[in-house]
């Protein structure tokens, strides 16, 4: 195969896009794997699939944790024209049996070790989901091994469903997200010409590959730049303080509580990361010491904003520009609007919701008419997120829609309640709800977590050090002490559980 240039119409050959048979693709578990065997073994793994007999349109779930089989699975289906349903290997049978019927899967690829956790034989658990069960186990991998090599890809039109890709849930149910090979190949394209990506760089993937921001920016983004993905199977500091040395990462992507650990680190033993030029985060409200920290220790902070119906990037700080607290601006080929409820613009440094629109924009939700309906109303995404921008078309996320507290008629948005949360010298994390109160409608309860957990902070200290900094219908009402913050796989703070609890 010789190099091209040409646009990819499918995932499952994004890789071609830049191809250097020596090259390395991927860094995993000290083994170096280069695009010529990332050829080979996605090539391998689509005969398998299309063997078992997975054709157009079929859904195959994909249970893996971080791996590069989940990327050689990913690809091999999707070159069949199925249609891949990533999972979150930590889910319960209750769980995937909502996915399985919801998407009306007809395959679960599953790797051993999520299969052992459901205490399920293949047949059973074939039987609960109403699938046909593949384990990778020993058999599958030489069975996968023993296929052909032929090189087809059935996708010719970038239009085609490439992914399901399910919601977080952290404002209700999941629903499944269609997304078209066109949207994750035009995202991953978006974001390598905004931050200038090419084959000299080494993307770290920590953040788990089933979900989007991981596996559009940490996989697909490299793998079209004939860049290195650099891929951790899962958090721990050591690991990726080493692999960040070690590959001479360029580009990291994680969540804020990931980047706070490392940097808290470099401060501590003096670890400095001479090639890494950019430090992408999102996901989660991020503090503004974060954002000083990073640009005292000279790496450039990119905060980002992107949700799975976005395949995920929409706004994007540009590397080197990043300004605090903002989540950048529109990625190339990406509008922004900042509307008011009757979608009217707003002006310049007023709050409304924000919407956005381009070719990284979802297909709609399966078997959800009114809902992709109303989510795409005059063909803009409307992301249920409160935003300003300034005259420079940096945005700023001011909170969720839903999650806005109205306090005696008066609106309150709990990140700036947070953001005064992380200023205090003794508090960590914190997270702010509204609950239901009589006398004023809603009122504010914050939860906090403390840097030490063996001290101990009067929950009255801590009001009364807020009251010198917000007026006083922000203030919560009360402020509970947890050991930690419930979240999900991708590190978003799971406010709905919060919500719960009361």
């Amino acid at each position: 195969m010789t190099q091209g240039t040409a646009a990819p119409v499918s995932v499952g050959s994004i890789y071609k896009t830049v191809y250097a048979p020596d090259r390395a693709a991927i860094y995993f578990d000290g083994e170096t794997i280069t695009y010529e065997q990332v050829d080979d073994r996605v090539r391998a793994f689509a005969n398998f699939f299309k063997a078992l007999g997975v054709g157009k349109g079929d859904r195959v779930m994909l249970d893996f944790g971080n791996c590069p089989e989940f990327l050689y699975a990913y690809l091999g289906v999707v070159r069949c024209a199925g249609i891949i349903v990533p999972v979150n290997p930590m889910l319960t049978i209750g769980e995937l049996e909502y996915i399985a019927k919801d998407c009306e899967a007809r395959y679960l690829f599953i790797a051993e070790g999520p299969m052992a956790s459901h205490k399920y034989t293949k047949e059973g658990l074939a039987g609960a989901l109403g699938v046909q069960v593949v384990v990778y186990d020993t058999e599958t991998a030489q069975a996968i091994d023993a296929s052909a090599r032929d090189d087809f890809d059935l996708i010719t039109d970038s239009d085609e469903l490439s992914t399901f890709l399910y919601t977080s849930g952290t404002t209700g149910g999941p629903k499944a997200a269609m997304l078209s090979h066109g949207n994750l190949i035009s995202n991953a394209g978006q974001a390598e010409a905004f931050w200038y990506v090419d084959d000299k760089d080494s993307i770290m993937c920590v953040l788990p590959m089933f979900h989007v921001f991981a596996f559009t920016l940490c996989v697909l983004l490299p793998l079209k730049a004939g860049g290195t993905i650099a891929l951790i199977e899962s958090f721990t500091p050591k690991a990726v303080i080493s692999v960040l040395l070690e590959k001479e990462v360029s580009i990291f992507m994680g969540v804020p509580a990931m980047l706070m650990v490392i940097t808290e680190a470099m401060k501590k033993d003096g670890i400095r990361f001479p090639k890494l030029r950019i430090a992408a985060y999102g996901g989660a409200s991020t503090p503004l010491a974060l954002f000083n920290t990073l640009v005292e220790l000279n790496i450039p902070p990119s905060e980002g904003f992107g949700l799975t119906e976005g395949s995920p990037a929409v706004l994007l700080n540009p590397a080197g520009k990043g300004r605090a607290m903002s989540c950048g601006m529109p990625i190339s080929g990406v509008e922004c609007r900042i509307v008011d409820e009757n979608d009217q613009d707003l002006p310049v440094g007023e709050v409304g919701e924000l919407l956005f629109r381009g070719p990284n924009m979802m297909k709609g939700y399966y078997n959800r008419p009114e809902e992709t309906a109303e989510a795409m109303r005059g063909g803009w995404l409307h992301t249920g997120d409160l935003a300003k921008r300034d005259e420079d078309d940096y945005y700023y996320i001011v909170d969720r829609k839903k999650d806005i507290i109205i306090v005696s008629g008066l609106n309150v948005y709990p990140r700036e309640i947070e953001e005064v949360l992380f200023k205090h010298p003794k508090i960590k994390e914190a997270a702010v709800i509204g609950v239901p109160d009589n006398l004023r409608g809603e009122a504010v309860v914050a939860y906090v977590v403390l840097k030490d957990p063996e001290e101990t902070v009067h929950h009255r200290d801590i009001l009364r050090w807020m009251k010198e900094q917000l007026a006083l219908y922000k203030i919560p009402r009360r402020i509970e002490i947890i050991d930690a913050l419930p979240r999900n796989s991708s590190g978003k703070i799971l406010k709905r559980l919060l919500k719960e609890q009361g």
